[in-house]
């Protein structure tokens, strides 16, 4: 199976309605995968890469920057469907998330699910496709297998 679906940041920083926060800001280093760092995020996933596009979900979950060189971090996170098809349904998912420039492709385990998702496996592509000062927009392609 393979599904595509957008995940719709409010940045760090981004005032009020951020939907990234640090919960432990351990380094002065400008990224959020500085080395010691916890955030978390409570993301909207929608359907397209338009902000007017229809959401589908949440992205929830968390991040610790986990290198020395400050250039990646490892997430732990879950992408809960609230809307559409798989309403109900969660995928879990965790690996690793370098600071990269956009349109750097990389892969995240997918190490279970809940509902029509039970028993998956798999991986997740992910894309940054568009940023702003206070957003930032990534393609997620998930690719999923039931056992």
């Amino acid at each position: 199976m393979h599904l595509r679906f957008y995940n719709h940041e409010r940045i760090l920083g981004s005032g009020p309605n951020a939907t990234v926060v640090y919960s432990v800001h351990r380094t002065t280093s400008s990224s959020v995968s500085g080395f010691g760092n916890v955030y978390v995020y409570d993301n909207l996933l929608r359907a397209g890469v338009e902000t007017d596009s229809p959401i589908i979900g949440r992205n929830q979950g968390m991040g610790v920057g986990s290198s020395m060189a400050e250039n990646s971090g490892l997430t732990n996170f879950q992408l809960v469907f609230t809307a559409g098809e798989y309403n109900g349904s969660s995928l879990a998912l965790q690996g690793l998330f370098p600071v990269a420039p956009l349109e750097t492709v990389f892969e995240r385990a997918i190490t279970g699910g809940t509902g029509k998702f039970r028993l998956a496996r798999g991986y997740l592509l992910t894309s940054e496709v568009h940023a702003t000062n206070t957003t930032l927009t990534g393609q997620l392609d998930a690719y999923i297998t039931f056992r």
